[in-house]
């Protein structure tokens, strides 16, 4: 089993986003999953704005993205037409296909934009949205928190989610704070704005610090007043094919999205207000696709 461990970011231009760049941990080359978390993306803060993310196509996962500034505007192929502003959730889930676009307004642009591989149960059925705008808040001392899914801190989200799933903001005050687990989830801390301390082992900020399961206290220090995400989950046991946007369980599935994405096929729908423009598919990669597997 993988150990405890920190992941740096890198950096990378993200397609259809004009000037801007995103911090990437998840995957990395050591570990492709926390729980079910599959992607996590730290844009911002900026002032190139997200002008236009044309509508693209997904499988097998969930979307779930997270504005700390900025705001966006999703439309998907459901008919769903839905700004997203600092404190809500968009979770789109896409089953076996779906296509959607984000636009932002002017301003500068700030937040996490995460991913979730869905189960064999569940990654072959109808898409779906959901727009969460009163996520559950907890608190103690010298700490808040907002559950964007599963339970934490007493509080529990009302966002669908389909393995056993943590995702949480946490905004901390100087100081240690020790926070109960679920012993059999595996973690990932990111500092987003700033370091931190995370299980002793410090953790520049935009990294992310991975803690394998069996752990039910954690403790974060922070010198400043810090936001981070606590993302966990129970251990991902599938095998994954991941690729652009699509998350299959073979090489076959990947290229069969990928070549019913450039022939418009009805699977992923259409999104309304783009004059049928969309963002195509890049070449796939000359060697055969396979599962990410974790190594130690």
């Amino acid at each position: 089993m993988i150990t405890d461990r920190t992941i740096e970011p890198r950096d990378v231009p993200l397609g259809g986003l004009r000037g801007l760049r995103v911090h990437r941990t998840l995957p990395s080359r050591p570990l492709p999953t926390i729980g079910a978390w599959c992607f996590v993306d730290h844009f911002g803060p900026t002032g190139a704005p997200m002008v236009e993310v044309l509508p693209h196509p997904h499988t097998g996962l969930q979307t779930v993205t997270w504005p700390l500034e900025g705001s966006i505007r999703h439309r998907d192929s459901l008919g769903s037409d839905v700004v997203l502003r600092p404190g809500e959730l968009n979770l789109m889930t896409s089953g076996d296909g779906v296509s959607h676009s984000e636009f932002s307004d002017p301003g500068p642009m700030h937040g996490i934009q995460l991913w979730v591989a869905l189960p064999e149960h569940r990654r072959h059925g109808p898409a779906d949205f959901e727009h969460h705008p009163d996520l559950p808040r907890v608190g103690g001392d010298g700490w808040e928190g907002v559950v964007l899914v599963g339970r934490f801190g007493g509080g529990e989200s009302r966002a669908t989610v389909h393995t056993p799933l943590v995702g949480v903001e946490l905004r901390l005050q100087p100081g240690r704070h020790v926070f109960e687990l679920d012993s059999a989830f595996e973690y990932g801390v990111l500092a987003v704005d700033g370091d931190a301390t995370v299980a002793g082992q410090p953790v520049a900020q935009r990294a992310l610090h991975y803690l394998a399961p069996g752990r039910a206290a954690l403790a974060i220090e922070v010198e400043r007043p810090t936001l981070v995400m606590l993302l966990g989950g129970e251990p991902f046991e599938e095998e994954i094919v991941m690729w652009w946007n699509f998350i299959g369980r073979t090489h076959e599935e990947v290229v069969a999205a990928r070549e019913q994405w450039q022939a418009l096929d009805p699977r992923f729908g259409r999104v309304e207000g783009h004059d049928g423009v969309v963002i195509p598919a890049p070449p796939l990669p000359r060697v055969r696709l396979t599962p990410r597997t974790r190594r130690d």
